[in-house]
Formats: C-alpha cells, sequence, structure tokens
C-alpha cells in the first residue's frame, strides 16, 4: 500500500455483497456482477481482454516517445485496463492524461484489496490505482509534495511532462457535460467497457455516443468490447466511421487479407445454423482508418445487421431514464420502425445468415 493508504479491508465486506470475484481463462482477477447478471470481462479474461480489445486496436506505438496521450475510459471496474495502459504508456514514454467516467468505486477498491490482482501489476502502478481510489485523481511527480488538497486539479498542478489522471465519479450522463467543456475535440483515446446495452442501456444511447464523438480528436479512436448493431448505428449517427475489431481467429491474418476476406467472411447459409465469432467489438473514428489485421470493414452481414430491428439505436434524452423505461421506449420504435417499413425483422436478417435465435 502507498503511504497514507487506507485499510483495503475496511471496504471488502461491503464491496462483496455486490460482486463476485471470479477467475479468467488467463488466470487473472475478475468480478461478476448479481446486479447486472454478467462479468466485468470475457471468459478469456481481464488480462488477455484488455490486451486484445482495447490496447492492441490503439496502436500506443503510433505516438511519439514524450508525447501527451489523452484517454478516456467510460467505466473503469476493477481498473485493469487503466493498469495495463499505464505500464505500456510507461514503456514506451508515453505521457498519460487520463479521465475515468465510473459511478461505482468498489470495484477498485475490491480489486486493490486482493493479493490475485495486485501480483499482475507493478508497484508504481498499483500506488497509482490507491492514490485514484482514495484521492479520486493522481499526479505522478506531484503527489509526494503533499499538493492534494481539494479541487487541486483545477489550480494549475498538472505539471507538464507528467502522467496524470483524475477519475469523475457518479452517472457518467451527468459527468460528461463537464469533461466536454475541457477537452472537447481533444482525446486520443476513448474506452467504452460499460455492462453490455442489454443490461446498462443508459451508457450505450445515442446521446451519449454522441458526446464523447464530441470528444475524439481527428485521429482519435472509440474503442469497445460491443459489436451490437444498436450501438453500432448509434455511432454512425454521430457521424463516425464504424469498424469491427478482428475476431480471435482473425488477428492473425495479414491487412491485405483481412479486407480481402471483409465481405466474404460470413456469406448467407441458411444450413449452417450455428452462432458463430464474427466480430471482436467496435472501432470509430472521425476518418476512415488504413487497413490493419486489428480491424475490418464491416461485412455485409453486419451492415444488413444495422437495418434490421436489431439496429434501432438506444434513446435518452432527459439522461435520466433508467433502464427498463430506455428499453420499453426502444420496443416502441422498433415496432413502429417495422409496421411503417423502414426496418426489417432481426428473425429474417439471422435466418438469412444461417444464426441461431441470439446472434
Amino acid at each position: 500500500m502507498g503511504a497514507g493508504a487506507q485499510d483495503p479491508n475496511a471496504h471488502k465486506e461491503a464491496a462483496t455483497a455486490e460482486h463476485t470475484i471470479r477467475q479468467g481463462a488467463d488466470g487473472s482477477f475478475s468480478l461478476w456482477s448479481p446486479r447486472f447478471g454478467e462479468g466485468f470481462h470475457s471468459r478469456r479474461g481481464a488480462l488477455r481482454e484488455a490486451r486484445e480489445t482495447f490496447l492492441a486496436p490503439s496502436q500506443l506505438e503510433r505516438f511519439i516517445p514524450g508525447q501527451r496521450l489523452m484517454v478516456v475510459e467510460v467505466c473503469v471496474g476493477t481498473g485493469t485496463n487503466l493498469a495495463l495502459l499505464l505500464e505500456d504508456c510507461a514503456e514506451l514514454g508515453l505521457e498519460l492524461e487520463w479521465w475515468g467516467l465510473e459511478l461505482d468505486p468498489a470495484p477498485l477498491q475490491l480489486a486493490l484489496a486482493e493479493p490475485a490482482f495486485r501480483s499482475q501489476w507493478q508497484p508504481q502502478t498499483l500506488k497509482t490505482l490507491e492514490t485514484l481510489s482514495e484521492r479520486g485523481c493522481w499526479q505522478q511527480g506531484c503527489w509526494q509534495q503533499g499538493c492534494w488538497q481539494q479541487g487541486c486539479w483545477q489550480q494549475g498542478c498538472w505539471q507538464q511532462g507528467a502522467g496524470s489522471g483524475r477519475m469523475l465519479w457518479g452517472d457518467a450522463r451527468q459527468t460528461l457535460p463537464q469533461l466536454l467543456e475541457q477537452r472537447r475535440g481533444q482525446v486520443d483515446l476513448i474506452w467504452h467497457d460499460a455492462f453490455s446495452p442489454q443490461h446498462c442501456p443508459q451508457l450505450w444511447t445515442v446521446e451519449v455516443l454522441g458526446s464523447v464523438a464530441e470528444l475524439l480528436a481527428d485521429g482519435g479512436r472509440w474503442i469497445s468490447f460491443c459489436s451490437a448493431a444498436a450501438v453500432r448505428e448509434g455511432l454512425r449517427l454521430a457521424n463516425l466511421n464504424v469498424v469491427a475489431l478482428a475476431a480471435e481467429a482473425e488477428g492473425v491474418e495479414g491487412a491485405e487479407e483481412a479486407v480481402k476476406r471483409a465481405d466474404d467472411c460470413l456469406k448467407p447459409d441458411p444450413s449452417a445454423n450455428q452462432r458463430r465469432a464474427w466480430s471482436g467489438g467496435t472501432l470509430a473514428s472521425r476518418a476512415p482508418l488504413a487497413p490493419s489485421a486489428a480491424w475490418r470493414r464491416l461485412t455485409a452481414m453486419e451492415r444488413e445487421h444495422l437495418a434490421c430491428s436489431a439496429g434501432e439505436p438506444y434513446r435518452d434524452p432527459s439522461a435520466t431514464s433508467n433502464a427498463a423505461d430506455i428499453l420499453h421506449q426502444r420496443r416502441i420504435a422498433q415496432a413502429k420502425a417495422l409496421t411503417l417499413g423502414e426496418r426489417s425483422t432481426s428473425s429474417a436478417w439471422r435466418k438469412r445468415w444461417g444464426l441461431q435465435q441470439g446472434c
């Protein structure tokens, strides 16, 4: 623990009441949320997901050593993504300015209390996470000097040449406007790692996606594990270019081969009738990206997916609706679009492409 850190066991009882400790296939620490009925990470494991889904398509090697990298993380959870980012930025000599949007402090507190999580990281990484958990911000090269008075981040103590970060605690729908005021059009990377749209539609609406799109710099990238048609349609409505992250089996291909297969990798085949791992997530950007083995353009199947009822986006104009209301309003919009012939049915799309229910 860092100097002045609180006893993590003081938080553990409350934290474990809301979360269950899990271990991924890669052996890394993770959590399960009974409230949302899903894990914080995919079954392959937290570390593997962080590296493959978020870090790899970010391509940090494209930034020059000494350059400031600005990152926004939507839903921080256990801090695994941030920890990996901290260590890679240190290795590459990048200066990190990080902003986190998070409602619940318990997952990070619980992770820091667990030896299985702590063993994954360097001491300086843990010290940064502890400072973030306790004080809501960190400043490398500044925190040792006792300058952590409330609101100091507003007073110019984020020195040039030092890594820094701040957590915006609370409902992201309410904290995003504050971030937009300060960092509109400046953010290099947005890692969107909320619970799935079916369980947490509040953070996948056209309004939220439109706001985070405004944060992106010209060369910025929005990255998520999510391949849902409703989310991809929301990104397109925000005037972003959308590509699919390569599925696990595609990751070994070269850029030319990945592009060549884009329209052929899934042909209509009703006899197949099996669930396919057809995407590893989504990347969106203001300008089209050059071909890469890490992503590919949307296939014909994925483009058709956006046009069916599954592509009806989530909406929350008031930024206050609960999940049930957002889902209900989306069902009404889907029914209206089907009646007017504006969208086809998802069942017809699945049948055409030989997919099982739920794909």
